[in-house]
């Protein structure tokens, strides 16, 4: 039911949990978010990461709670005594029946015009596109020369030097001293900024600074500041403050690091993890060079136990040549033995067929001269017969009839022309004689 209709009800007696949950309800739909300023006394910060504190002044102090959600982002050092303005919320802790405020953001008292101040100048730069990431450049990866924007006196100086020389202690590094607190430090930087660009010296700029209050860091959220490393050629790490602390610097920065010493680190590769790097390269390179060199030596040995010593060679083809000298003398006698008796036997036949030998040379030229009677006969008959056929075929010569006044009609594609029907009026015609040829052209027809 509403806490309204509740509080209406003057007859009905309300519980103390329906009255503490009505208040509670009608202070948290009434009361809106608001800043409260004041003085933090009784803090208690709870091991669940919970902060407990009372805000009062002169004349009155309120319960504060601030969640563990909403204070891990808190940057600044938070005890009593001191002067604070927080973002929050009213309601009645029901439990206990007290009025507190539930905080949603804190920040030290008397800063809230410089908080709009650096609210207004990011909304503006971030429109311009100074914060865009297209704009951003990439960091060497191995720089040749470092520059470091900083005072002489920041202990920062120190860390980032000591964290260079232990990384990468061989790169060259060139200060560019300049304060980073009080009047007229930014534009200290900005001529910092603008030296190192006209020297062209380094690769890579560190920005850096220690850690402070908003006051101690407000260099960093000037403007100047800002377009000075926008409009810078050497790219910038920004290393200011500490991890939850943001600066316009930041934000404009080709990359942002939460410490001075990590944008040592940024700019820098640790030697360390080149040199691992370098030793598991050589690792990955050795390992199949030397398993090509163990395979290498095992195909070596094998060959070395086929290679034979030339006097071993020598002999073993000295006793291949007696064998196959020894072969070709079987192989001889053996073929001299086949041809003795091949001709043993031919004498034996010889003797047989001797007494026919003069029956069978008579028998030959009585062939003979029968084989020569048929081929003149054949002869003779075969040229007769040609000459028949060359007066026949010499009748039939169409030169010889073209000779006697005939003549031959071709029509224009060489066709010859037999009946008189298939020309056509105009048609030109190829007229062959027994001497020569004309051109003629059909004026007339008749079937």
């Amino acid at each position: 039911m509403p806490a309204t209709i509740f509080l209406k009800e003057k007859q009905r007696v309300l519980r103390v949990s329906e009255l503490a949950r009505a208040i509670n309800q009608l202070l948290e739909g009434s009361v809106p978010l608001l800043w409260v300023r004041g003085e933090i006394s009784n803090l208690v910060k709870a091991s669940s990461g919970h902060w407990y504190f009372a805000l009062k002044d002169e004349q009155a102090q309120v319960r504060c709670v601030m969640f563990r959600q909403k204070n891990i982002m808190q940057g600044h050092v938070l005890d009593n005594g001191v002067q604070v303005e927080v973002l929050a919320s009213a309601s009645l802790y029901e439990a206990r029946g007290d009025f507190q405020l539930t905080i949603e953001q804190l920040r030290p008292a008397g800063l809230g015009v410089l908080y709009e101040q650096f609210a207004r100048l990011k909304q503006k730069l971030e429109q311009e596109g100074l914060f865009a990431v297209t704009r951003k450049r990439p960091l060497p990866s191995f720089p040749k020369r470092i520059g470091i924007i900083t005072s002489i006196q920041a202990a920062a100086l120190r860390d980032v030097l000591s964290t260079l020389k232990q990384r990468l202690p061989g790169v060259p590094v060139v200060l560019y001293p300049s304060p980073v607190q009080g009047g007229g430090s930014a534009e200290k930087i900005v001529q910092a900024i603008e030296l190192a660009n006209s020297r062209a010296e380094c690769s890579v700029l560190i920005l850096c600074r220690g850690g402070g209050s908003i006051e101690d860091l407000w260099a960093f959220n000037e403007e100047i500041v800002a377009r000075a490393i926008a409009a810078s050629r050497i790219p910038i790490v920004s290393g200011i403050g500490h991890e939850t602390d943001f600066t316009i610097a930041d934000f404009v920065a080709d990359e942002r690091a939460p410490t001075p010493t990590a944008a040592a680190q940024r700019v820098v590769p640790d030697r360390l993890s080149l040199l691992q790097g370098l030793r598991d390269m050589s690792q990955h390179l050795i390992r199949p060079m030397r398993n090509r060199l163990r395979h290498a030596m095992q195909t070596l040995d094998y060959l070395q136990r086929r290679i034979v010593h030339p006097a071993e060679q020598l002999q073993r083809k000295a006793r291949q040549l007696d064998q196959l000298q020894q072969q070709m003398q079987r192989n001889f006698e053996h073929i001299l033995q086949q041809q003795q008796w091949r001709q043993s036997s031919l004498k034996h036949r010889m003797h047989g067929v001797g007494s026919d030998f003069h029956r069978l040379r008579d028998k030959q030229d009585h062939l003979r001269g029968r084989l020569i009677n048929a081929v003149s006969t054949s002869h003779r008959q075969r040229a007769a017969k040609l000459d028949a056929l060359m007066q026949h075929l010499s009748l039939l010569n169409p030169e010889r009839i073209l000779a006697r006044g005939y003549s031959l009609v071709q029509d224009e594609n060489g066709r010859m022309v037999s009946d008189a029907r298939s020309l056509i009026v105009g048609a030109e015609l190829n007229i062959v004689f027994g001497k020569g040829w004309a051109r003629a052209r059909v004026e007339d027809k008749g079937d």
